[in-house]
C-alpha cells in the first residue's frame, strides 16, 4: 500500500512515523521548508510514550515526483487547501481513496447522507466548488485525529499525553474494502483506528472540540491542565459546545459516540498540551478561525437556529488577533 501524507507537520507527521514502521506500507511525506531538510538530513523523529520512532522515508516538496498513491491523508491547514490542489492532484490514480482535513465540515459532508440536503455543496466551505471537483466526494474517506501532537523544532513531532484514538469511515456508512485495508493498516501502527458507520457525528464531536478549546487557548494563554481545571472555563466550554451539538442534531446526528464530559476528559487527559491555535499564535503562523466560524455558520443557517455564546467567544478571539496585528 502507498501512502503519502500531505503535510507533515504534527498530526501528519506523527501519523507518517507510525505507519512507517508497518510491513507492506509504503510511506511518503510533501513538506517544506526547515521541516523538510531536518526530515531528509536525520528521518522524521517522533517521540511518544507509545515508542520513538526515527523514520526514513522519502520527503519532498514536489508531489509530483512520487507517483499515484493508494491513500492521501491531506494533514494541511483549512487554509493551506486549495494552493495545494494542484500538487495533491499529482497524486492521485483512479481508486485513489483522500482523507481530507476534518478541522472543519468537509467539503463532501452531504454527499452519500439522504434527507433533504443529499449531495449538497458548501460554497461557504468549498469556494467555486475546487475541493468537489479535485478531490471528487467519491475518494473521500472522513478520519478524525484524536491525538495532541506538536513540532517543537523541524524534523520532530512530539506527542503528548494518552490520547489516541483516529475513528474512520465511508460517507454511507458502510465497512468498505478500501476503509477496512486502511484501519488495519494504521491499527498494525498503533493508531488505535477503527471504522465507524456515523463519521459525521465523530466529525462533529472532534469539531466541536477544536472550536471550544481552541479560542479560550489563545485568549487565556494557557495550557489544556489549567483549562480543564478551572471551573468557569469550563462552565463555558460546556455552552458552547451544547450550542453546536443543537446544529449538528438538526441536520441529522443522533447519537453522540463521545459526550461532552468525555470531550472534556480529553482535553484533561492531555496534559500540558497547548492548543493548535496557541501553537499557531505562539510561532506567528495563520490561526484556523474562519475554517471553525464559517463551519458553524453555514450549518446553522441550514439548520435555522443561533449560537449566541460562540458567536460572543469568538467576536473576543478576533479582537485579540486584531489588536496583536494576527489578523
Amino acid at each position: 500500500m502507498k501512502i503519502c501524507i500531505f503535510g507533515a507537520g504534527a498530526i501528519g507527521g506523527f501519523v507518517a512515523a507510525r505507519l512507517s514502521q508497518v510491513p507492506g506500507v509504503e510511506v511518503s511525506v510533501v513538506a517544506r521548508g526547515e521541516h523538510l531538510a531536518a526530515i531528509r538530513e536525520r528521518g522524521l523523529r517522533l517521540r511518544s510514550p507509545i515508542g520513538d520512532v526515527t523514520a526514513r522515508i522519502p520527503a519532498t516538496d514536489r508531489p509530483e515526483t512520487l507517483g499515484k498513491q493508494d491513500v492521501v491523508f491531506i494533514a494541511l491547514k483549512q487554509h493551506q487547501l486549495t494552493s495545494a490542489l494542484p500538487g495533491i492532484a499529482t497524486l492521485l490514480g483512479p481508486d485513489t481513496m483522500v482523507l481530507p482535513p476534518t478541522t472543519g465540515i468537509p467539503y463532501w459532508y452531504f454527499h452519500g447522507l439522504p434527507g433533504p440536503h443529499a449531495g449538497k455543496q458548501i460554497p461557504r466551505l468549498d469556494p467555486g466548488g475546487e475541493q468537489w471537483r479535485v478531490l471528487s466526494p467519491e475518494r473521500a474517506v472522513g478520519c478524525v485525529y484524536w491525538v495532541a501532537a506538536e513540532v517543537p523544532e523541524p524534523g520532530l513531532i512530539h506527542h503528548d499525553g494518552a490520547l489516541l484514538r483516529f475513528p474512520i469511515g465511508e460517507p454511507d456508512g458502510s465497512e468498505s474494502p478500501r476503509v477496512m485495508r486502511l484501519v488495519k493498516a494504521m491499527s498494525d501502527a498503533g493508531l488505535n483506528a477503527q471504522a465507524v458507520p456515523d463519521i459525521r457525528a465523530w466529525i462533529w464531536a472532534k469539531m466541536i472540540s477544536s472550536l471550544s478549546w481552541n479560542p479560550l487557548g489563545v485568549l487565556t494563554q494557557a495550557t489544556n491542565d489549567l483549562l480543564t481545571s478551572d471551573p468557569a472555563v469550563v462552565q463555558l466550554v460546556r455552552r458552547v459546545m451544547r450550542e453546536a451539538e443543537v446544529v449538528a442534531e438538526a441536520l441529522g446526528v443522533q447519537a453522540w459516540p463521545i459526550n461532552i464530559d468525555e470531550r472534556i476528559e480529553a482535553a484533561r487527559k492531555s496534559g500540558k498540551h497547548k492548543m493548535s491555535m496557541l501553537q499557531d499564535w505562539e510561532r506567528g503562523r495563520p490561526l484556523e478561525i474562519d475554517v471553525l466560524t464559517d463551519s458553524v455558520q453555514a450549518m446553522r443557517e441550514l439548520a435555522g437556529v443561533t449560537t449566541p455564546s460562540i458567536d460572543e467567544v469568538y467576536a473576543l478571539l478576533r479582537l485579540c488577533a486584531k489588536s496583536a496585528g494576527k489578523l
